[in-house]
């Protein structure tokens, strides 16, 4: 079972990583929209680039950093059942829940979305708009980011699972010390 520990920890740390740095277009879209306002109604200056700058920041957020929310646990669902059980029970939604519902639905997007961004990629495609954004085919292509950052942090979550159910030390809710300290289950 150490591989499967390892391979949880790496997809945890590569999730962890790529969600602390898209969280920083949140930033970004503050500063642009606000500019953007300013701009337009201060001066009645106006930039379509600009505009599809924090439009396609939002789409970047939200398509990478999917697989961080998943990973922290931040995704809506319904807790009548799930937060007052136990945790071999969370353990074993997370499970089937993990493989028989958000991995099919990823391959799904993944596999309808292929010619939407190939096609794209073969045109290289840019904004509609006059003086919009080149590079479209790079907007679009967050879709495949999106698909591999959450079948790995879904088959992560599946790992965990599997770990927590087979009693591994450090999964299962209770808090344990390593050699860098203590370490909280899902702690990357």
């Amino acid at each position: 079972m150490t591989s499967i520990d390892r391979f949880v920890r790496a997809v945890d740390a590569l999730n962890g990583w790529v969600g602390r740095i898209v969280a920083w277009l949140c930033l970004y879209m503050v500063i642009v929209t606000a500019l953007v306002a300013f701009l337009r109604y201060a001066f009645s200056i106006g930039f379509v680039w600009l505009q599809e700058s924090y439009v396609w920041a939002h789409g970047v957020l939200f398509m990478v950093g999917a697989a961080f929310t998943l990973l922290r646990d931040g995704h809506v669902r319904v807790d009548v059942f799930y937060r007052p059980r136990g945790v071999r029970y969370k353990a074993w939604v997370d499970l089937l829940g993990s493989l028989f519902l958000l991995l099919p639905v990823v391959i799904l997007i993944w596999s309808v979305s292929q010619e939407y961004v190939i096609d794209s990629w073969l045109r290289l495609e840019g904004s509609r708009e006059v003086g919009g954004l080149p590079g479209l085919f790079l907007l679009k292509s967050m879709i495949w980011v999106f698909c591999l950052l959450v079948t790995l942090q879904g088959l992560s979550l599946a790992g965990r699972s599997l770990l927590t159910l087979a009693g591994y030390p450090g999964y299962g809710g209770e808090t344990v010390v390593t050699k860098t300290g203590p370490r909280e289950p899902g702690d990357g």
